[in-house]
């Protein structure tokens, strides 16, 4: 008989609290990059191709600790792109408030799964074979009543608070946290027309799901840490993966290289500002930080728009302005000549991304001809961006 309370209490294993705590952080972190390398990077994104039995191991065990359907959470996942921050986005703290997707993000996705014509619109592409059919997809609950089951015969009743936490941590972290903060709170490194952010530089809670700014903007990549400082646990991983033969990668978004000493635009340069629009105006707006805080502390007392927003107004990238803020914008250049002479080569650049029937060379031409015009700016900042926009290849 006491050999028998002590197996209820205290599980097979006899494992200490310690013990128990490394176990769950460990599990927890294999749900986390179950759910960031194989739903959202490999099937929801095809970023990458895992190998059958690594893609296998991940159903598996997504399916016991979340319970989730592939399917399910790749369409909710395209879809959510697709219709970002706005009414058709399934979980946008945008349209439906921070609170409501933080803490009610596991609704969401259930209900968001119940749109059987929304999964087969955005779910295509995901695994459809026997198992997947006739248990991961079919019997969704058992899955995680076998994880309970098995927590409760390693460590005993404790087992059964592990499991709770091993329940709770995608709905949380992935559903709450990164659909809700990471568009609504942190830095961002590129204006990507979503409202999404980086929570944190440093991504190994959720496995990289933190640089949600980055992923927004490259979407398709493996990849989500884009600055030297950010750590992107996720695709650690995958590079783990791809060494032992495991992953295939597909190409990386091009860093742009600079070339000393070259003055001249060409081909070159054109392809890899027309390949890097995010990073051409993220890198016009660092260099530009100085001249805005300038002439909006000069403009400071001035009847116009609320200066705490202008600056974030001034970062954006025209083409990703409401009519809104436009209006709010063009009152803002109303009070300044320097700000409105660096706004209009701003909007100059941008239509070279928006002539898509333009040839080549009329590219080419159009490129040069704005580069020339930036250096005839009175704004030296604006003349030093273009002098290294010609050196971009």
């Amino acid at each position: 008989m006491d050999a028998l309370l002590s197996l209820l209490s205290r599980g097979v294993t006899d494992a200490g609290y310690g013990a128990i705590l490394i176990y769950t952080l460990v599990a927890t972190h294999v749900t986390i990059i179950s759910v960031t390398v194989f739903l959202h990077r490999a099937q929801a994104h095809r970023a990458l191709t895992l190998h059958p039995a690594l893609s296998h191991f991940f159903r598996l065990w997504l399916w016991l600790s979340t319970g989730m359907v592939t399917r399910e959470w790749v369409a909710i996942h395209r879809k959510h792109h697709a219709h970002c921050e706005t009414a058709g986005d399934p979980h946008s703290p945008v349209v439906l408030g921070l609170d409501t997707v933080l803490w009610r993000g596991a609704e969401l996705y259930r209900a968001a799964a119940r749109d059987d014509a929304e999964i087969r619109r955005y779910g295509f592409g995901t695994p459809d074979d026997w198992i997947e059919r006739h248990l991961y997809s079919r019997y969704t609950w058992q899955g995680v009543g076998v994880l309970l089951v098995a927590d409760l015969v390693l460590f005993g009743a404790i087992g059964a608070t592990v499991w709770a936490v091993q329940m709770l941590w995608i709905p949380f972290l992935a559903a709450g946290v990164v659909n809700g903060i990471g568009h609504f709170w942190g830095y961002r490194n590129f204006d990507c027309k979503e409202a999404a952010t980086n929570i944190s530089p440093v991504g190994l809670l959720i496995g990289g799901e933190e640089l949600h700014n980055n992923h927004h903007t490259y979407a398709r990549s493996a990849k989500m840490s884009v600055k030297w400082y950010e750590f992107d646990a996720g695709w650690m991983y995958i590079c783990l993966f791809r060494a032992l033969g495991l992953a295939r990668v597909r190409e990386l978004p091009r860093v742009p290289r600079l070339r000393p000493d070259h003055n001249e635009v060409d081909m070159q340069t054109l392809l890899a500002v027309l390949a890097n629009r995010a990073r051409v105006m993220a890198d016009m707006a660092v260099s530009l930080r100085g001249v805005w805080r300038r002439e909006l502390e000069a403009l400071r007392g001035v009847d116009a728009p609320d200066w705490k927003a202008a600056r974030r107004l001034l970062r954006r990238d025209p083409d990703n302005l409401s009519t809104e803020h436009l209006d709010q914008l063009n009152r803002l250049l109303a009070h300044s000549e320097v700000l409105r002479h660096v706004q209009e080569l701003r909007a100059e650049l941008v239509q070279l991304w928006r002539r898509s029937h333009a040839t080549p060379d009329q590219l080419l031409d159009s490129l040069k001809a704005w580069c020339a015009r930036a250096e005839l700016s009175a704004c030296e900042p604006m003349r030093r961006f273009a002098r290294t926009l010609r050196a971009y290849a």
